[in-house]
C-alpha cells in the first residue's frame, strides 16, 4: 500500500535555513593535504555559483615534524549568496585532522561553531606533541562549540581497503574522505573532484579510484549516519552575478595573465627573469606555461642575476619583468637603481611577506612600502602600484606595463602573501575594452641627429634596439649628460638630471582618487592600500548601516599619488589608516599632505579581521 508523501512542516523547513555566507576552515598536518582539499572545495563552490574568498595558511618548513604545532597547515574559505570581500573573520566550521590543528585554530572558531575532529589521530603521542595534558575531545574544554568526533582515519582505511594500498598510502586518502563529508554538508557536486582525481592520477588509476572511493564514503557517511542535531546540510544559495565568463584565480595567476595582457597591449615581447622565493615563485610557474604569447621565462641562479637579465632584455627591446619578495627585492635594489639611471622599462613584482630578513616566509604583511617608495641609494624615484585583491592584480599588472613602457621607467607592483595565494571568482574581461598602448622604437636617425636622452612630452627618452644603424649610444649606471647620455660629473648636470628623473615620475598620468564607499567628506575616512581592501570595505559598510559617518578610500597608485588625494583627505575630520605594518602609508600621507593620519597596525602575519577595523572605526568616532 502506497503511503502519502511527507509534508514538510515550517519547523523542519527552518531547521537549516539558507545562510548568506559560511566560513569553513580545514586544518591538519602539513602532510594532510589541506591546501589540496581546500582548493577542490573551492572549485566545487565556484561551480555552485557562490561568491567566495579563500585564505591558505601554511608553515614555512617544506615538511615540518608531523603533529607539531608549527607544522599545522590550514585553508579557510568564505562563501555565500552575497558579495564576499574577505576570507571571513571567525569560521563557522573547523575541520581538525589532529590535536595540533585543533589547538592552533579552535580559538578562532565562532561561539557555537562546529568542530569536526578526526578522533583517530588523538593518540597520547599526538596529544603530547600538541601540548595537551588531556584529550580535549573527552573533557569540557570544547563546551563553547558543537563537537562531532569521527574516526576519519579508520573510516578512510575501511573505504579504500579493496584497493590493496599500504597503510601509509591509504591514510593519504583521508583528506578526500573529509572533502566528501564537506561536499555533502554544503550540497556540492562531487563530479568536478572525481574528474580532477582521474586526471591527476591518470598514470596510477588505482590511486584515483581509491581517492574517489574515500570521497564517496565521506559523502555517504553524511547522508546515512546518525549524526543527531550536530550536523546537517547547510544551504547557501548562488550569488547574483553579472552575465559573463568566470573563473577562479589566485593573485599569482592574475598577475601572470595581466603581464601577458599588458605586453600584448604594448605590442612587445616579455622576458621574465626570476628566482624561486615564497610567495613569489608561483608567478614564474604560471608564466612558464604561457610561452605561446611571446613570453620568455628564465630561472636565474640568484636574485641579482634575475633582475640583471630582465634589464638586459629591456635594453634589447623586450619588456623585462622580475619578481620576488622583500628579501629578494633588497638584493635587487642596486640593479633597480641601474634601471632608473638608464631609464629602461622594467616591471618588478614584490609579493610581500613578514620580515625583516627571512622573517615569516609564508605569512602575509605589507611592510615593504618604504622599500618600494624610498628604498634605494640616491634620489631614485620609481612608480609604485598596489593590487587590492587577486582579481584586481590583473588590471594592476596591465597598468604597470603601461607606465613602464610609456614613461621608460621601472615600476614596482606590490602584492602580498595573502593576495598571491588567495583565490576569488574573476569575470574574464573582454580585452577589446582595454586601450592599447603600443610602444614605438626609434629606428632611424632623427633630423638634427640622435640624442639618446632626448625627451618626449612625457619626459621619456627614446627606446632604441641595440644594433639599429646610426643609433649607437652608451648605457650604464654613471650619471648621464642631458640629451647625449655621455658620462658627466658636473654639479649642474647632476642637479638637472636628478630633477628631471623626479619630474618624469611625478608627472605620470594617473586617475584621480575616487571614494570607494561613502561620501567625499565627513567625520572619518578609512584609507587603505593593498589587501586590506576587503576587511576595510566590509567594516565601513557595516558602520554606515549603523548610521556612522565614515567613508572608505583605497589607493592603487602609491607613488606618485593621485593629484586630488590631498584635497580629498582634508575634507574629513579624522583619517584612519589600517596597515599590516607599523604605519608606513600613514607616514607617507603625513609627509605629502600634512594631514593627521592615525595608524591601525597589525603585524601578526595574518590579515585584518573585519571586527578589528570596525572596532577602530567606533573608537575613532568616539573621540
Amino acid at each position: 500500500m502506497a503511503t502519502a508523501a511527507h509534508q514538510v512542516t515550517p519547523e523542519e523547513a527552518n531547521a537549516h535555513p539558507p545562510s548568506e555566507s559560511v566560513v569553513v576552515r580545514f586544518a591538519g598536518d602539513s602532510g594532510d593535504g589541506m591546501q589540496l582539499t581546500g582548493g577542490q572545495f573551492t572549485l566545487s563552490t565556484a561551480l555552485a555559483g557562490n561568491d567566495l574568498a579563500t585564505f591558505p595558511d601554511f608553515p614555512a618548513e617544506i615538511r615540518a615534524p608531523q603533529g607539531t604545532l608549527f607544522g599545522v597547515s590550514a585553508f579557510q574559505i568564505n562563501f555565500g549568496s552575497a558579495a564576499i570581500d574577505t576570507a571571513g573573520d571567525a569560521p563557522d566550521v573547523l575541520v581538525a585532522m589532529n590535536p595540533a590543528a585543533l589547538k592552533v585554530n579552535v580559538a578562532a572558531l565562532k561561539p557555537g561553531g562546529l568542530i569536526i575532529a578526526d578522533e583517530g589521530e588523538f593518540s597520547d603521542r599526538n596529544l603530547a606533541k600538541a601540548k595537551y595534558d588531556r584529550n580535549p575531545l573527552d573533557d569540557e574544554s570544547l563546551a563553547d562549540w558543537r563537537l562531532l568526533k569521527l574516526n576519519i582515519s579508520q573510516l578512510t582505511l575501511d573505504a579504500v581497503k579493496p584497493f590493496g594500498l599500504g597503510n601509509k598510502e591509504a591514510l593519504r586518502c583521508k583528506n578526500m574522505w573529509t572533502l566528501g563529508l564537506a561536499l555533502w554538508m554544503f550540497d556540492r557536486e562531487r563530479k568536478p573532484v572525481t574528474d580532477w582525481l582521474k586526471a591527476k592520477f591518470a598514470k596510477a588509476p588505482e590511486l584515483a579510484e581509491a581517492n574517489i572511493a574515500a570521497l564517496n564514503a565521506g559523502h555517504a557517511y553524511g547522508e546515512t549516519a546518525e549524526l543527531g542535531g550536530q550536523i546537517g546540510q547547510m544551504s547557501v544559495p548562488a550569488a547574483p552575478v553579472e552575465p559573463g565568463l568566470y573563473r577562479t584565480v589566485t593573485g599569482a595567476e592574475s598577475i601572470a595573465l595581466g603581464l601577458v595582457a599588458g605586453t600584448q597591449l604594448a605590442n612587445v615581447r616579455m622576458f621574465f627573469g626570476g628566482y624561486p622565493i615564497t610567495p613569489a615563485s608561483a608567478i614564474l610557474h604560471h608564466l612558464s606555461r604561457l610561452k605561446e604569447f611571446g613570453i620568455t621565462t628564465f630561472q636565474a641562479e640568484d636574485e641579482i642575476a634575475a633582475i640583471a637579465a630582465a634589464i638586459g632584455a629591456s635594453y634589447a627591446g623586450q619588456l623585462g619583468v622580475t619578481s620576488s619578495s622583500g628579501p629578494g627585492i633588497a638584493l635587487k635594489t642596486e640593479a633597480i637603481g641601474l634601471a632608473i639611471m638608464t631609464e629602461l622599462p622594467l616591471v618588478i613584482v614584490n609579493s610581500q611577506r613578514g620580515g625583516p630578513s627571512t622573517g615569516l616566509p609564508t605569512k602575509t604583511e605589507q611592510s615593504d612600502l618604504y622599500q618600494a617608495v624610498y628604498g634605494r641609494n640616491g634620489d631614485a624615484p620609481m612608480p609604485v602600484i598596489a593590487a587590492r585583491s587577486p582579481a584586481d592584480a590583473f588590471d594592476c599588472a596591465i597598468e604597470a606595463c603601461r607606465i613602464a613602457t610609456q614613461y621608460m621607467t621601472p615600476v614596482m607592483l606590490l602584492t602580498d602573501g595573502y593576495i598571491a595565494n588567495a583565490a576569488e571568482p574573476w569575470k574574464v574581461p573582454d580585452i577589446s575594452g582595454y586601450e592599447p598602448f603600443p610602444v614605438t622604437f626609434l629606428d632611424h636617425v632623427p633630423e638634427g641627429g640622435f640624442l639618446p636622452y632626448a625627451r618626449d612630452a612625457k619626459l621619456a627618452r627614446p627606446w632604441v634596439k641595440p644594433g639599429t644603424p646610426g643609433l649607437l649610444h652608451r648605457i650604464g649606471g654613471i650619471e648621464k649628460k642631458a640629451d647625449t647620455g655621455n658620462i658627466e660629473y658636473s654639479p649642474e648636470n647632476h642637479q638637472f638630471m636628478t630633477d628631471l628623473r623626479h619630474d618624469k615620475v611625478a608627472g605620470i598620468a594617473i586617475p584621480d582618487q575616487q571614494v570607494d564607499l561613502g561620501e567625499a567628506s565627513g567625520k572619518l575616512v578609512v584609507v587603505g592600500w593593498g589587501s586590506t581592501f576587503g576587511p576595510i570595505h566590509q567594516a565601513v559598510g557595516r558602520a554606515r548601516k549603523r548610521g556612522l559617518d565614515v567613508s572608505h578610500v583605497h589607493l592603487r597608485h602609491i607613488w606618485p599619488m593621485p593629484k586630488n588625494l590631498g584635497g580629498l583627505l582634508k575634507g574629513f575630520e579624522h583619517i584612519l589608516v589600517p596597515e599590516m605594518n607599523t604605519g608606513q602609508l600613514k607616514t607617507v600621507l603625513r609627509d605629502q599632505f600634512l594631514v593627521d593620519a592615525k595608524p591601525l597596525n597589525k603585524v601578526s602575519g595574518q590579515p585584518f579581521r573585519i571586527a578589528e577595523i570596525e572596532a577602530a572605526i567606533d573608537a575613532a568616532l568616539a573621540t
